[in-house]
């Protein structure tokens, strides 16, 4: 994900080791089957392109939260039919209601749909930017003052909705909006979160638990500019921003791990292309990629960016490269790159303590639940 106009956001079961790789030929990826018949995305490294860049850009308040789970309903632009059915699905009495886990995987069933339905965006899903929106709102968190985090939803006003690294995330609040609108009663907050966990298990990753209880919040609540990474920078950057949200270095390169998804626009950052060559489907490509490809400046107008020298179609920030050039951070890279499933381990849990970051929840950690994939 990215801050001051910076984009920081954004399997192969077997591949030769490091070691053993002299020069990376042009590679067939995995993608998830429900993107793939849809989107026809190629599922081979494209073609050396001609040098440049490609030429073509991809590119009210909310409903008070109670305490112990219940929502009030009024003031929605649902239908009284659609109120009625949300309210009496989850049990309430005079437009208050209490949310279920059914209630939350009807959301979920409602999101997964969407995505399969509105296949108009980037390489074919808003699954990545749904992630990059969850992953800006929670990553606003400040742990010394207690301020920001996913709690809140208040990329919706200004100015935090124009700071730079959410330039493009309109795109994944419009999405959601007519969810919105049909189950009045989820804050943006929860829905904001309970979507980027959808779009990670619909893009092909692993289970991510999610626990209601986020409240909604105004714009006196918004966070100042500059408290998301700026993909320009190197490690020691990399740790000043994450280490302010409590994380440690182990837990930055997972985090790292979201690049397998979405891309880079110039409309936007400033920077351009994807990470991988299945942009829409989650693997632990990003941190392959990353030792096995040989990488060169990029040479453009635009800003300092990556290019693998193989197809020049693949991008890398300078803070992507700092996991390789730092020795604490590669180590943890190696590992990701060897096992899938280690990656999809850690990352889900880290995505679990990014997305709780300063909601004062009123409910204990066994309150989380996996809501079910789509068929």
């Amino acid at each position: 994900m990215a801050s001051a106009g910076r984009t920081f956001t954004r399997a192969l079961r077997s591949t030769p080791t490091t070691s053993a790789i002299k020069t990376a030929a042009p590679r067939r990826f995995a993608q998830a089957p429900k993107f793939q018949a849809r989107r026809g995305y190629s599922s081979e490294a494209p073609k050396p392109s001609s040098g440049g860049g490609n030429g073509l850009l991809y590119g009210g308040i909310a409903a008070v939260l109670l305490g112990g789970g219940a929502y009030y309903t009024l003031g929605s632009k649902s239908t009284p039919v659609q109120d009625a059915k949300t309210s009496s699905a989850a049990g309430s009495k005079s437009g208050v209601i209490t949310p279920t886990k059914e209630d939350y995987q009807k959301v979920y069933d409602a999101v997964a749909k969407k995505l399969v339905d509105e296949d108009d965006y980037d390489d074919g899903s808003y699954g990545p930017v749904l992630l990059r929106l969850g992953w800006h709102a929670s990553g606003t968190y400040d742990l010394e003052t207690g301020t920001g985090g996913s709690n809140g939803a208040t990329m919706r006003f200004a100015p935090e909705g124009d700071h730079g690294a959410n330039a493009g995330l309109k795109a994944a609040r419009d999405f959601l909006e007519p969810i919105k609108e049909q189950f009045p009663w989820i804050t943006y907050s929860d829905l904001w979160i309970l979507s980027a966990c959808a779009a990670i298990q619909e893009m092909g990753g692993p289970d991510v638990p999610f626990r209601p209880g986020r409240q909604d919040k105004d714009a006196a609540f918004c966070t100042p500019d500059g408290r998301l990474p700026d993909g320009a920078q190197g490690q020691d950057h990399l740790r000043g921003i994450f280490y302010r949200m409590g994380f440690n270095d182990q837990e930055i390169v997972a985090l790292s791990g979201a690049h397998a998804l979405g891309r880079c626009h110039t409309d936007r950052s400033g920077f351009d292309g994807p990470w991988s060559f299945s942009p829409t489907t989650l693997t632990n490509d990003y941190y392959k990629l990353l030792l096995e490809e040989k990488w060169s400046w990029r040479k453009w107008q635009g800003p300092k960016q990556f290019q693998d020298v193989s197809t020049k179609s693949l991008m890398m920030l300078p803070t992507d490269m700092s996991l390789i050039q730092d020795k604490s951070f590669k180590p943890v890279v190696e590992k990701y790159a060897k096992s899938q499933e280690e990656f999809f381990d850690d990352f889900s849990k880290v995505l679990v303590k990014l997305f709780e970051l300063g909601v004062p929840f009123t409910s204990g950690e066994d309150a989380r639940f996996v809501l079910k994939r789509s068929d």
